[in-house]
């Protein structure tokens, strides 16, 4: 890898970091999900798992080639320790809503910078990665509701869970729109607004008592 570009190198590590991402969340919604609410939720996670894994395998992939310029692909079993710890600590069905909320935003607002950097080859190779992550967003934002209206104290342990990924992605996303090696190399466009982009999409939360727009 020593002879790739500094953007490149970047690239690879933004790569890796949502496929590790997506790797801990198709695991957790197998875990998880198999104990969902009800079945409707249960077989949603299930398909929603696969769609996940089969993403990450995709991205591990491209990293891959990037690096080694093709050949056979490893098969990829573990994280390579860049997955938030809001996924990796998801053990129950409010922390995987959470989550896979959270995650799914954050890794959408990156793919579609990806996908409007102006490099047509980077957009056609996510382009069907992006329309599939609406489905999963969908799914994240509507149990997002359901928990934040339910009764006791899931609206408040969700909130808390929600919070506190919230803070864990953005900063991720900060790192990312700050990278001028990426900017310079056109795989994210130069004014980019990461933050700004995923607090607008959690604004629908806010009249449900969840902090959005905070440093």
């Amino acid at each position: 890898m020593s002879n790739l570009t500094g953007g490149t190198k970047e690239f690879i590590h933004l790569l890796e970091t949502m496929a590790d991402n997506k790797l801990v969340l198709g695991d957790r919604l197998v875990e998880v999900g198999v104990s969902g609410p009800n079945l409707e939720a249960t077989i949603s996670s299930v398909a929603l798992a696969q769609a996940e894994l089969g993403h990450a395998r995709l991205l591990y992939n491209w990293a891959f080639d990037i690096k080694n310029g093709g050949g056979e692909k490893p098969d990829i079993k573990e994280q390579t320790g860049k997955a938030f710890q809001c996924g990796v600590k998801i053990d129950n069905w409010i922390t995987l809503i959470a989550g896979m909320d959270v995650i799914s935003h954050a890794i959408d607002v990156v793919l579609e910078a990806i996908s409007s950097s102006g490099r047509q080859e980077l957009a056609s190779k996510l382009s069907k990665m992006v329309r599939e992550e609406e489905e999963h967003i969908m799914f994240a934002d509507g149990w997002a509701h359901l928990l934040l209206r339910d009764r006791g104290k899931i609206p408040h342990l969700f909130k808390e869970a929600m919070e506190s990924a919230r803070k864990e992605a953005e900063g991720w996303l900060q790192e990312v729109e700050s990278n001028q090696q990426l900017k310079q190399e056109r795989f994210i466009p130069e004014n980019v607004q990461l933050v700004g982009q995923f607090r607008e999409r959690l604004r629908f939360l806010e009249e449900e008592g969840v902090q959005v727009n905070v440093g």
